[in-house]
């Protein structure tokens, strides 16, 4: 196929309608309707291979990843997920490789209702890029400067599954099967937390996505915000399976540095908390306070059982470090 029937085979057939597409797939842009009183949220993520996922990925999970760790930022933002386009660069015309890729990206793009508006296909070494868009009422979106002192510190989720399957799979290291199942599924398939972003708009004051690790993306709020946080290390919701597999120096490096779990790590003020029980409870997702909101220059001070500790733990870094395959 040329690129011009692959792009009608396999995504504009599969693409979902939504009313305020005016115009999709198959002219030169898309048309949109944005609805009034709104703003437009536009984030955009390239992945390539060997770099942010491996050669051999499953190309369902290639699918479902591209487009996940774009729904994350908006949901970061508490952007309501509508549209998105994508860029695509093979080396091949793998027709079987890009049926299940195609199939991945429309499974979750049909759960989270997102249309898929255009894009491009080249030829080159493996590589994707998407461009997520939303919306978000004026002036309700969540920032990352927005933290305030005695503000909580909360997390989604777990920790460190997802950067636990990286190490294993470049180091070959032993752990136990279900752990590894466990392990292997946050990394392919990361759920982007679009509800709850979409919930936390009155209530959080500041937002973000858990990409790089969080003592490395918790210090983009504390410079945004101007202020300092103090963390309890044994509070961290470590997933289990990271903790039954390794040792708790270990689990406690991946889940502060290892990254890839595209969580979110919002703030909230003491007024709002007790409305957050409620809100872990209709999501089925747990909602951890780790730490507190302090004044003073952008820091964290990490305590285990409330006595200060020293910690030399740095989130991913692009350019910055060697090993091929590590996600981001």
């Amino acid at each position: 196929m040329g690129e011009f029937e692959l792009i009608q085979h396999y995504f504009a057939s599969q693409a979902s309608v939504r009313d305020d597409v005016e115009l999709g797939i198959g002219d030169d842009c898309a048309l949109l309707n944005i609805p009034a009183g709104e703003c437009l949220a536009v984030t955009t993520d390239s992945l390539v291979s060997g770099i942010h996922f491996f050669a051999d990925i499953d190309p369902f999970a290639l699918g479902h990843k591209v487009l996940a760790v774009n729904l994350s930022d908006l949901a970061a933002m508490g952007a309501y997920p509508r549209w998105v386009s994508l860029a695509i660069t093979l080396p091949e015309a793998n027709e079987s490789w890009l049926a299940e890729f195609a199939r991945g990206f429309h499974a979750l793009a049909t759960k989270h209702n997102v249309a898929l508006i255009g894009g491009d296909t080249t030829r080159g070494p493996l590589s994707v890029t998407v461009s997520a868009k939303g919306t978000v009422p004026a002036r309700q979106a969540l920032r990352r400067s927005g933290a305030k002192a005695g503000d909580a510190v909360y997390i989604s989720g777990s920790l460190g599954a997802a950067a636990l399957a990286v190490q294993q799979r470049i180091h070959n290291l032993h752990i136990p099967d279900d752990a590894l199942q466990t392990c292997q599924q946050r990394m392919d398939y990361p759920q982007p937390r679009c509800e709850l972003g979409l919930a936390l708009r009155d209530i959080a004051s500041s937002a973000l996505d858990l990409s790089d690790g969080l003592s490395g993306d918790l210090m983009h709020i504390l410079r945004a915000s101007g202020v300092a946080a103090e963390i309890e290390l044994s509070t961290l919701p470590v997933d289990p399976a990271v903790v039954q597999s390794v040792t708790p120096e270990q689990a406690l490096q991946l889940a502060l540095g290892g990254g890839d779990d595209y969580e979110l790590c919002f703030t909230v003020p003491a007024e709002h908390e007790n409305r957050l029980h409620e809100l872990a409870t209709s999501l089925t997702l747990p909602l951890t306070r780790i730490g507190a909101i302090t004044a003073g220059t952008p820091h964290i001070t990490w305590y285990h059982q409330g006595k200060p500790v020293e910690l030399h733990i740095n989130g991913w870094e692009h350019f910055h470090h060697g090993e091929t395959g590590k996600t981001s």
